[in-house]
Formats: structure tokens, sequence, C-alpha cells
């Protein structure tokens, strides 16, 4: 039996990421199958990355959180969610953002770097991190997180892999997004832990 320091996965950022890594079986071969995917996703991204903004604009607890301005961006910023459109210089700016992480998914080594990006995706949804505007609720980023997940998985499957390369790639990008998953989830954790001190 293998020991955890626990608390150490709290403060520590790579043994979180060793640990979750291992537990999950996200290895070398997972990491081989991602970036072997590189060249028949990325001409996909564009559409998905236009999937994705579809569905947030679909619903009015997700898109108002594009409303206040972005971390990075210094165009003009809308007044309401109504004055938010699809071709609104604000969301052309985040959807390149989704672009190159949707690109640094399937080309990055999975170092300590990786992790740390990884990492930065889930802090910059928070208050934490970029603007003290942005605090996009934790169930947004859950029904956000499964959506991108299943349209992951839906362009793999109509790639038309040989059997044995497709579900070697479904099973890595599932543990990877696993993987991101937690690293969202921990700074929404470390609030929750917070209020109960401050109240």
């Amino acid at each position: 039996m293998t020991a955890i320091d626990e608390p150490r996965l709290e403060r520590d950022l790579g043994y979180r990421f060793q640990y979750l890594a291992e537990f999950i079986g996200f290895g070398p071969d997972d990491v081989a199958a991602v970036h072997g995917a590189a060249p028949l996703l990325a001409p996909l991204v564009p559409a998905l990355v236009d999937a994705v903004y579809d569905k947030l604009h679909t619903y009015d607890a997700t898109w108002r959180h594009f409303v206040p301005r972005q971390h990075g961006y210094a165009g003009a910023v809308p007044g309401s969610v109504a004055e938010l459109t699809m071709d609104h210089p604000q969301i052309a700016f985040r959807k390149q953002h989704l672009g190159r992480y949707l690109a640094a998914l399937v080309t990055k080594p999975y170092d300590g770097k990786m992790a740390e990006y990884l990492d930065m995706v889930g802090k910059i949804h928070t208050p934490k991190a970029g603007s003290a505007e942005l605090d996009v609720p934790l169930v947004q980023m859950n029904a956000l997180m499964g959506f991108v997940a299943d349209a992951i998985t839906n362009t793999i499957l109509e790639l038309n892999l040989e059997r044995e390369v497709e579900k070697k790639t479904l099973r890595a990008f599932n543990k990877l997004l696993w993987l991101q998953n937690d690293l969202i989830n921990r700074h929404y954790q470390a609030a929750e832990r917070l209020e109960p001190a401050l109240a």
C-alpha cells in the first residue's frame, strides 16, 4: 500500500498531479495517444470552439460571465448580457483562448509546467486569478466540462480510427479531462473551506 501525504495534496500541485495521474492511470501511453490525435483534431478545433460557445450562449447563467472584462482583453466591453452578441470582440478573444487551450492539450508535454497550466485554467474562473469580477459558479464549470468531454468524445468517434487506436484515444482523453476537472474543483473547495472561518 502506497502512503499518501494527504495535507501535501492540498499545497503541492506537482505532488497532487502525480498522485491523480498515477491513480487514474494517465501515463506515457495516454500522453502518446493524446499527442497522436493532434494532426486529426487540430483542423476540427475551430468547429469545436464554436460548438462550445453556441452552447454557452444558450443560457443566461453561462453567458453572463462573459460580460465583465476578461483578463488580458483591452477592448470595449458590453454593458449587459443583451448587448453581448456572438460576434463581440470579447467573445472572439475568449474563443482564441479556448482554441489555444485545446491545442495545448494535444501538443504540450505533460510535465510540471503543464500541470501549472491546467491548474490555472481552474483558478482563472474564480476571483483568485485574472479578473476579480469573474466568479463562475462550480455548477457552470461542471456543465461546461461535461459538454466539452462529450464533444471531444463525439469528435474522436467521428475520426473513424482503427478500433484499438480509438479505444486508447478515448480512454486517454477521458483520464485527462478528469485530471483537468480536479484542477478546476480544487479552487472551489479551497474557497468553501475558507467561508466558515470568515463567517
